[in-house]
């Protein structure tokens, strides 16, 4: 249900949970450019309705999926540590760096424990390929329907590409009670647009063009994460290649449309 619902009092107060995994959100960043109140709505104010029930029903613990990219903006280190400023370029990393700041001060006062996990560009199948998804979702869809993708500004910006199934073990190793704190979660690798473009273009023997539109608000260049805190702590790694995992995830595609 949404999570600005009266209605997830009911769910608490039937299931109990002792920790809650908080993945709900407005994920479109140039959506935030144009509509900063309905992200904030969203994200700041349906994280506070989620953290007031958890503390009213004897949660002990949050995860919340925060931003990786968003939350620091225009990077001054590569890859950038969870101790890089923070300085969004959107109203959706903003809400995101907010999320963060709440849970810190449910922590402090009121002894919810929590995690924030800042994940990098997640991907994977059963992504949803439409309007603001990710651009290896939207790249695939389209390429294997024979269409012709357009890459936003001159694809040179780049991510850290992460694939699901690395989000998830993330997920399961800091759940915890005991861990507490902000990590990054990525592969520490940085690619641009265009890498990814090509790659799938091969991958999905696509004959399209190479076409360019105009860059996004709201959108840092560059962004790679170091995920050291997460390796020193957990002994977690990511284990799927950016090769690996775009042929799995066009291969996913490929299925659902036969």
């Amino acid at each position: 249900m949404d999570i600005r619902s009266k209605g997830v009092e009911r769910v608490f107060r039937k299931e109990r949970p002792l920790v809650v995994v908080h993945l709900a959100a407005q994920m479109n960043v140039r959506l935030s450019t144009e509509n900063p109140g309905f992200d904030a709505d969203v994200n700041i104010l349906g994280t506070l309705n989620l953290l007031e029930h958890a503390v009213k029903n004897g949660v002990r613990k949050v995860s919340f999926a925060s931003s990786g990219g968003a939350v620091y903006g225009e990077q001054e280190v590569f890859p950038a540590a969870e101790s890089h400023r923070t300085e969004p370029m959107s109203p959706y990393g903003i809400s995101k760096l907010a999320g963060e700041k709440y849970l810190a001060y449910y922590t402090n006062t009121m002894g919810l424990r929590h995690v924030a996990l800042r994940f990098g560009n997640v991907y994977g199948p059963r992504q949803e390929p439409e309007g603001e998804a990710g651009v290896i979702a939207i790249f695939s869809k389209i390429m294997l329907e024979g269409g012709q993708p357009i890459i936003n500004g001159t694809g040179k910006q780049t991510r850290d590409f992460v694939y699901v199934d690395d989000v998830v073990e993330a997920l399961l190793v800091t759940l915890g009670e005991d861990v507490q704190g902000i990590f990054n979660v990525g592969t520490g690798r940085e690619t641009t647009v265009n890498e990814c473009y090509s790659i799938i273009k091969q991958l999905t023997k696509s004959s399209c063009k190479d076409l360019f539109g105009a860059a996004k608000k709201g959108e840092q260049f560059r962004s790679v994460l170091d995920v050291t805190s997460l390796r020193e702590r957990f002994g977690w790694d990511p284990q799927v290649s950016l090769p690996d995992g775009l042929r799995m995830t066009v291969e996913y595609f490929q299925a659902q449309g036969k």
